[in-house]
C-alpha cells in the first residue's frame, strides 16, 4: 500500500533529502502534510510539486503568504500554523508515517504527538530522544508506534543489528558494543588552541555532509556525536559504557556493531542522507535512493583514531549528561542550542559553546526526568541560564568556569 506521509522541517536537508527519495517512488509514496518554519518561499515550491492536503508554518504572517501563493498557483493545500498545527499534523488520521526532521527542541512535541498517535516515526530528530528518553520510548510502546531511525549512525546500527523471527530487532541477540562512527569535522587536525578564533563560515564547512548551519555547527564541536550516543542509548536499550565513538574522517562507514564471538558488523555507503532515508522509508524493502553506489577501489584507504576531548570539550559533556541521567540531557541540549545560536550570530566565540554548556550543567540541579513537565522546566531553566552565560561572555565578563561537575 502507498504510504502517506506527514514530513515536519521538509525545507531543511533532511526534509529536501526525503522529498527527492519520495519523488522517485510516486507509487509508493505520497505526501499528506509538510512543515516548516518560516522558509516560506520554498515550502511554497515543495507544495506546487507534491499537492498536500496540509502545510504548517510557524507564524500567522508567514501562513499569509503561503495561502496566497498558494491559491495563486491554483494548489489547494490547507495552510495553518503554530505549535498546535504542528502536533495536528504529527498526529494526523490522513497519515500512517511521520518523519521528524525539525531541528532541536521545537521538534519534541509533535515528533510526541506522532509516537501517540501510533504512527510509523522516522527520527530525524535526536533532541526527541536526547531530552524525553524514557517518557518517548513509553509512548512508542504503549501507543504501538514503529520507531526508525534515519540519522546515518542510527540507521546503521538498526541495519546491523540481529532479527528476530518477527523481524524486529533482537537488542541483545549477542551484542557486545555499539561504535558510533564521525568524521571528525572540520576541526579534527587543528591545534586546538586555534581553535578560539573559527568563524561560524568555517565551522559549517563539513568536509563530507551537506547539512544546517546548526547541525553543522554540531559536527565541528562533535556535540552531535554526544547527543547520538543518548540517542543510541535509548534507542538500543544500551548503557553509555557499551557505546563508543570512533573517529573515521572518510565517513564511508557509518557505524558498526560489535558481537559477543569477535565479529564486527557495519554498514557502509557513499555519505549522503538519501540512503538512511530510503532505508527507512521502505523498510524493510529496499528501494533506489538516487546515490551512487559505493566504489571502495577508488576510496582505497579507511582510517580510524579515538576523538580527543581537549578539541572536542563538547563530546564528553554528552556523556558526562548521560550518565548522570535525570535532566541533565534536556538541560545538556538546551544549553547547546542557545550557544550555538549565539555563535552562529558572532556573539560568542567557537569554545565558548562548551563553556556556555558546562556552566549551565553545573549550575543546574539535576533533578528526576519523570514527567514531561520535569523535562520542559529542566529544558526552559537550562535556556535562562545559557542566556545569561552568554550575555556575561559577549561583554566580555570573566569566563572561568565554576569547580562543582555535574551531579549525578
Amino acid at each position: 500500500m502507498q504510504k502517506r506521509l506527514t514530513l515536519l522541517g521538509s525545507t531543511g536537508s533532511i526534509g529536501e533529502s526525503t522529498l527527492d527519495v519520495v519523488a522517485r517512488h510516486p507509487d509508493r509514496f505520497s505526501v499528506h502534510a509538510l512543515t516548516a518554519h518560516r522558509n516560506g518561499d520554498k515550502l511554497v515550491a515543495q507544495c506546487l510539486r507534491f499537492q498536500p492536503d496540509l502545510a504548517v508554518v510557524g507564524d500567522a504572517d508567514t501562513a499569509a503568504k503561503v495561502a496566497a501563493a498558494l491559491r495563486a498557483g491554483g494548489c489547494r493545500t490547507e495552510v495553518l500554523y503554530g505549535a498546535e498545527a504542528l502536533v495536528h499534523a504529527a498526529s494526523s488520521g490522513q497519515c500512517d508515517t511521520v518523519v521528524a526532521a525539525i531541528v532541536g527542541a521545537a521538534g519534541l512535541a509533535p515528533t510526541l504527538a506522532a509516537a501517540r498517535a501510533g504512527k510509523r516515526i522516522l527520527l530525524a530528530n535526536k533532541e526527541a530522544l536526547v531530552m524525553s528518553g524514557q517518557i518517548f520510548i513509553d509512548a512508542v510502546r504503549d501507543h504501538g508506534a514503529v520507531l526508525l531511525p534515519v540519522d546515518s549512525e542510527h540507521n546503521a546500527v538498526f541495519q546491523c543489528l540481529p532479527r528476530c523471527a518477527a523481524d524486529e530487532v533482537a537488542l541483545h541477540g549477542g551484542v557486545s558494543r555499539i561504535i558510533l562512527t564521525a568524521s571528525g569535522g572540520p576541526f579534527r587536525t587543528r591545534e586546538p588552541s586555534t581553535l578560539v578564533n573559527v568563524t561560524p563560515d568555517e565551522a559549517c564547512k563539513h568536509p563530507n555532509w551537506v547539512m544546517g548551519r546548526k547541525i553543522s555547527v554540531d559536527s565541528a564541536t562533535m556535540m552531535n556525536k554526544g547527543l547520538e550516543v543518548i540517542e543510541a542509548h535509548w534507542l538500543f536499550d544500551l548503557p553509555g559504557s557499551r557505546i563508543d565513538v570512533l573517529i573515521h574522517p572518510q565517513s564511508v562507514i557509518h557505524s558498526m556493531v560489535s558481537y559477543a564471538d569477535g565479529s564486527v558488523l557495519a554498514q557502509l555507503g557513499n555519505p549522503d542522507m538519501r540512503t538512511p532515508i530510503a532505508h527507512a522509508l521502505a523498510y524493510p524493502d529496499r528501494v533506489e535512493s538516487g546515490v551512487a553506489p559505493l566504489d571502495l577501489a577508488q576510496i582505497a584507504t579507511l582510517t580510524f583514531e579515538k576523538p580527543d576531548f581537549e578539541r572536542f570539550p563538547c563530546l564528553a559533556l554528552a556523556i558526562k549528561a548521560l550518565d548522570a541521567g535525570g535532566v541533565a540531557s534536556a538541560a545538556l541540549n538546551a544549553a547547546n542550542e542557545v550557544a550555538v545560536e549565539a555563535f552562529l550570530a558572532r556573539r560568542i566565540g567557537f569554545m565558548a559553546i562548551g563553556e556556555v554548556v558546562e556552566r549551565v550543567l553545573n549550575a543546574l540541579p539535576n533533578t528526576s526526568a519523570a514527567t514531561l513537565d520535569d523535562v520542559l522546566a529542566a529544558d526552559a531553566s537550562a535556556r535562562r541560564l545559557a542566556h545569561g552565560f552568554v550575555d556575561k561572555l559577549s561583554s566580555g565578563a570573566s569566563s572561568t568556569p565554576p569547580a562543582e561537575r555535574i551531579a549525578h
